[in-house]
């Protein structure tokens, strides 16, 4: 059996608030995502960054209820070190986002951050420090 890992995927309960806060993270979503059921973004190297909302996952799975916090962890690596990670926490926060941990210098070596996605999932920020 062959299998290639190609998307992933996020439940999402308001597309359009979804939209925004990825896009302002860097991900391509085309024009008009805002409205549909399902939304991708293509990621270097071939990979598909997916939003679907939950009308849609109960489309295929009616007794889908959802979990009550996320159990999903994305990580985004920010452009220009520590103060890029600095940057993109504050401008998230200026944007009304919920920050989940300000950022600090991690002892694996890398300037981190945590925030919150529209639904609660955690996003990762995170740069090297040298």
């Amino acid at each position: 059996m062959n299998a290639r890992f190609d998307l992933v995927s996020v439940v999402v309960s308001d597309m359009a608030a979804s939209v925004a806060f990825y896009r302002r993270l860097g991900l391509d979503f085309p024009a008009g995502s805002e409205e549909l059921p399902h939304a991708e973004a293509e990621l270097p190297g071939g990979l598909r960054f997916a939003l679907d909302t939950e009308e849609t996952i109960r489309g295929f799975l009616p007794e889908w209820h959802g979990v009550p916090e996320g159990r999903v962890g994305l990580a985004f690596l920010c452009e220009g070190g520590a103060r890029g990670v600095d940057d993109t926490y504050a401008a998230l926060l200026a944007a009304g986002y919920r920050g989940v941990r300000a950022p600090w210098d991690a002892p694996w070596g890398q300037r981190y951050a945590l925030v919150a996605d529209p639904d609660g999932n955690g996003v990762d920020l995170f740069a090297p420090l040298a």
